[in-house]
């Protein structure tokens, strides 16, 4: 009987990460499509489809359902105005999974809406140590340093987004206007 458990989480171990690898695969294929779309509107089908990933946790097991469930339920939260239970949730799937990027950019983007920017920032800083290529924490990030009106940091985050993004529409809207705000501030 131990035998057979022994190959059973062995199984498991080699399905989990033949499905992280398939997972790594298909991010660094659509990333590739994202950095080369051609107009906004291909690059947004590429978009969605990243983000149909991020959303979904890594494992493929019922504990993975069950922080995707959780994951889901805590946006609705936050959807729905409910920032604290969201940010508990959020909290909850951190401690359980700590290296799920999109748990630590959805308890960041609660910080945002709760206005500590600063919690927000380093909830971000993790988030793209996971997943540098997080294009959405990097517009993230230049939200919170907008509102710390910290517009030349902003700038540089909206770019670091166009690099993996180059069609990100947010970036090539507030660039400009970043630029005339410390434009102005310089006068």
């Amino acid at each position: 009987m131990k035998k057979f458990l022994g190959l059973v989480v062995l199984g498991l171990f080699f399905f989990s990460n033949v499905n992280a690898e398939d997972r790594k695969n298909e991010l660094d294929k659509l990333f590739f499509q994202l950095k080369n779309s051609k107009n906004l509107s291909s690059a947004q089908i590429v978009e969605k489809k990243i983000w149909e990933i991020w959303l979904i946790h890594p494992s493929d097991d019922r504990r993975g359902f069950r922080l995707t469930e959780l994951l889901t339920q805590g946006s609705r939260l936050m959807n729905l105005g409910e920032l604290n239970k969201a940010y508990k949730l959020f909290t909850t799937i951190i401690a359980t999974e700590p290296d799920w990027s999109e748990a630590w950019n959805k308890r960041a983007t609660v910080l945002y809406l709760m206005n500590q920017y600063k919690s927000s920032l380093d909830d971000i800083k993790i988030t793209l140590t996971l997943e540098p290529r997080h294009f959405g924490a990097l517009s993230g990030q230049a939200l919170n340093y907008i509102e710390l009106q910290q517009y030349e940091k902003a700038i540089q985050s909206y770019k670091a987004a166009q690099k993996i993004y180059p069609a990100l529409d947010s970036a090539k809207k507030m660039i400009p206007e970043l630029q005339e705000l410390l434009n102005d501030q310089s006068i």
